[in-house]
């Protein structure tokens, strides 16, 4: 099956988001977020709160240093392949040996993910298909169109959140890449992923949002950011057009970083987050927010 027909019939049902957003809330009850890690036992909005991912030792100058944080889960995404078999050799009835399967099933491409926050829009919007772009917004998604396409890149597919302000930057930026599909995807609306530490005072869901949300946010991180499959022969260039508490949450998750941090962080509007995941499981972030493509008068963050 094609990489762009897969997504396609993973974001394109809505009962697919009901089944992945259900998967999320069982492996919260049931204590699989983060297996492998040590776990805080204070808990946020009902995700457990992560360490942050540390080398146990590390050099500096000519002093070892031990760190007192956990080391990275290299199994993070549960894609490892010699994870699959526990790392035993098993022989099979036929005699075929699994490890050879393993090693034949190891990723060998990488991943690159392009995070684009949606451009400005209108906040005075009472429901979701009044908030629509602004003139100045609809000038930031073509300004972010036009910097994606001169990177050159030959992207495989462009996905994008389902909510009005999403779909529009996803279809202006869509022009500049010609040929790619648009796919759109439920699980990508914005939300309240998991509570902020440290608190904020301007901005306090209900923590019923916190729990309904936050199954959802986790489901399309487990959906999207991962390492490449074995099948996967070329590197691919991937752009998900959403929101900027799911690219913080996301990008907390990724490099393996407290989830709970995701508020300090801020992203103008058409800005650029850029994940490189390689076949190893290690994840780089190239940019994070980069807008440095857009004239000063034209950089918002609403």
């Amino acid at each position: 099956m094609s990489f762009r027909r897969a997504a396609r019939l993973l974001c394109g049902v809505a009962g697919g988001s009901a089944v992945l957003v259900y998967a999320a809330s069982v492996a919260e009850s049931r204590g699989y977020f983060h297996d492998g890690q040590r776990e805080s036992s204070r808990s946020q909005g009902g995700f457990a709160v992560l360490q942050a991912a540390q080398p146990q030792t590390w050099q500096s100058g000519s002093h070892a240093v031990q760190s007192s944080g956990n080391g990275w889960d290299t199994n993070w995404d549960k894609r490892d392949p010699s994870s699959l078999t526990n790392g035993k050799r098993k022989q099979t009835s036929a005699g075929d040996d699994s490890g050879a399967e393993v090693e034949n099933s190891k990723p060998r491409a990488t991943r690159h993910i392009f995070l684009i926050r949606h451009s400005q829009y209108n906040l005075n919007g009472s429901e979701d298909k009044e908030r629509i772009l602004t003139p100045l917004g609809r000038e930031q998604a073509e300004l972010t169109g036009q910097r994606l396409s001169a990177l050159g890149l030959k992207y495989d597919v462009l996905i994008h959140s389902s909510m009005a302000r999403a779909t529009e930057t996803a279809n202006i930026i869509s022009k500049y890449l010609p040929g790619v599909d648009l796919v759109s995807c439920d699980l990508l609306r914005e939300g309240a992923p998991i509570e902020p530490v440290p608190p904020v005072t301007h901005w306090k869901p209900e923590a019923v949002q916190y729990h309904e949300d936050g199954a959802r946010i986790e489901a399309a991180f487990r959906r999207y950011i991962h390492r490449a499959d074995g099948k996967q022969k070329e590197d691919s260039y991937e752009i998900i057009v959403c929101h900027a508490n799911v690219i913080r949450y996301f990008v907390c998750r990724a490099l393996q970083f407290p989830p709970e941090g995701w508020l300090r962080m801020g992203l103008n509007n058409g800005s650029i987050t850029w994940l490189t995941i390689r076949p190893s499981g290690r994840v780089a972030l190239r940019a994070l927010g980069d807008s440095g493509f857009m004239p000063p008068e034209k950089l918002t963050r609403t």
